[in-house]
């Protein structure tokens, strides 16, 4: 499997990359949902906690395929002798 420049190899860290961005989004939404119900716009609200927990699955997915990873030698540092 090939590696980049982070010696991971690129699937790992192409799923470490999506679990990040998905966590970092869920801990935005909250503020977005807090501004549309003080706005007013429940459905917005809703909407956004919609997404939030869709960000929140796809974190989570992520966090499996890592573990399953993990368990291989299908991850992790290169090995270089």
């Amino acid at each position: 499997m090939a590696t980049g420049e982070t010696g991971f190899d690129d699937v790992t860290y192409d799923l470490v990359s999506v679990q990040y961005h998905a966590l970092k989004a869920g801990h935005d939404y909250g503020q977005y949902v807090r501004d549309a119900r003080n706005a007013g716009r429940d459905d917005i609200a809703d909407f956004f906690e919609k997404v939030m927990s869709e960000d929140s699955a796809r974190a989570q997915q992520c966090h499996e395929f890592i573990k399953e990873l993990s368990k291989s030698d299908e991850s992790g540092p290169a090995v270089t002798s």
